[in-house]
């Protein structure tokens, strides 16, 4: 197998692997890089962008992973994408949201790259999108070749899948993003265990050690007591969400605990994707049984849309709990709006339920100390750090030491690293060489390709 990684900058970002396997030429996802813009934030697709392309694979669908598909597809007008099905209900909402914000940006950025693709074209390449059942091997021909497909359960978010290629008896496995521990919305991954020729892994929790003593059902109960309290002290609480997974599970673990008397009375605010994806969520839910919500959650918590005109350094006062994307604190977004008016009040809390990549400013919030100074740059805003900045382990990605014990126990000949910061990688390197000494561990250079 020949493998190049297309995610120009390296780390995690606008992930893109191009496979070659004898004659057939795959790429598994085509994301995004939110912290890049304009073109630059697009895996580098000029290395294929004369040849022939099989097949697209696509692992899940946040944008990390997908944000760049419909500019792939555009260069390459035959080739078919498949994905699981419950991606396939997802996929479609993502990308018009993402021509949404980028057209968004075009004006407040002046981002001339933007959007990199429209609404209409998106409209045209939902007919090449091909729904998979889990666990239901797919035989794809190529011109001269041919390979066994089979997705396997990420955890993860909605519809995420582990990807098994199988090529002349060699079983090749892409883990995606994966998340071994049940949620309150979606079981765990399930892996197949035993041999694998080849184990391409994430690596995203690689430098977060597994906290002792923090089980998930404890780190959910310590953020309901976190809420109480700030709710108590008169203070307000923000929860930065992604949009697609994060969000519902938030609201199912708040409706939980509402539902049980364990939280006091105060407003909920939420809107934006993430509650438009909870009708999603609800049809998958009755439709594939592969996710667990219901619509009828943010009813019964009388959920109030997020005001408008949220006022850059001003806290809204409202005594209440917010549950609003970006997930990151990415600049420009309501989260991060309301943070910079929230973080100089001691009444309030920010409260992390995710990862958070060390340069957006939720890693940087993350990374500070109360009494610094923080600066929200694109709002003009400095203000001293008085609320409660806290994590929650309540991360869609799993252990780093879980995602070595899988690839231990494949006895795979080689084992590549992706998804993951330099560190994480490093950490991930110096694991895997001591575990698995007859192994070859690979963390792959940008845009060179490997004969792996």
């Amino acid at each position: 197998m020949k493998l190049t990684d297309l995610n120009r900058a390296g780390g995690i970002g606008a992930n893109s692997m191009f496979i070659e396997l004898g004659e057939l030429r795959i790429v598994i996802d085509c994301g995004l890089n939110p912290k890049a813009v304009g073109r630059a934030a697009s895996p580098d697709l000029s290395l294929i962008r004369d040849k022939p392309l099989d097949l697209i694979i696509i692992t899940h669908c946040h944008l990390d992973h997908i944000g760049s598909l419909p500019v792939l597809m555009r260069e390459h007008p035959n080739t078919p994408v498949l994905m699981t099905t419950s991606s396939r209900m997802l996929i479609e909402r993502m990308l018009h949201n993402s021509a949404n914000v980028m057209m968004r940006q075009r004006e407040e950025a002046n981002i001339p790259d933007y959007p990199l693709f429209t609404h209409e074209e998106i409209d045209r390449c939902g007919k090449r999108m091909i729904g998979l059942n889990f666990n239901q091997a797919k035989h794809f021909r190529g011109a001269k070749d041919e390979i066994e497909i089979v997705f396997h359960p990420a955890g993860h978010v909605a519809g995420a899948a582990a990807v098994e290629l199988v090529y002349k008896h060699r079983a090749i496995f892409f883990t995606g993003d994966v998340l071994f521990t049940d949620q309150r919305t979606l079981k765990g991954a399930r892996f197949p265990a035993g041999h694998f020729d080849t184990v391409v892994t994430e690596t995203t929790r690689g430098t977060t050690e597994r906290p002792l003593g923090k089980s998930r059902s404890e780190e959910m109960l310590r953020l309901v007591a976190s809420i109480n309290d700030t709710i108590q002290r008169g203070g307000s609480f923000l929860i930065p969400v992604f949009a697609l997974g994060r969000m519902q599970e938030v609201l199912t673990i708040i409706h939980d605990a509402r539902k049980f008397g364990k939280l006091v009375d105060f407003p909920i605010f939420a809107s934006g994707l993430g509650m438009d994806l909870a009708d999603y969520f609800d049809e998958i839910s009755r439709k594939t049984k592969h996710v667990q919500f219901n619509r009828g959650i943010i009813k019964d918590l009388k959920i109030k849309p997020t005001p408008r005109k949220l006022v850059a350094g001003q806290d809204p006062g409202q005594n209440a709990l917010y549950i609003i994307s970006s997930g990151m604190l990415v600049e420009r977004t309501p989260s991060y709006t309301l943070a910079s008016g929230l973080l100089g009040n001691a009444r309030n809390t920010i409260g992390f339920v995710g990862y958070c990549d060390p340069e957006t400013p939720g890693g940087e919030l993350l990374a500070s100390a109360p009494g610094d100074t923080f600066l929200f740059k694109t709002a003009n805003v400095k203000t001293k750090i008085k609320a409660r900045v806290e994590r929650f382990e309540l991360s869609g990605h799993a252990d780093r030491e879980e995602l070595v014990q899988f690839a231990v126990q494949t006895e795979a000949r080689s084992v590549v690293l992706t998804h993951g910061d330099p560190a994480a990688r490093a950490w991930f390197m110096t694991q895997l060489k001591a575990q698995m000494p007859n192994s070859t561990i690979l963390d792959p250079v940008p845009l060179q390709t490997y004969q792996v």
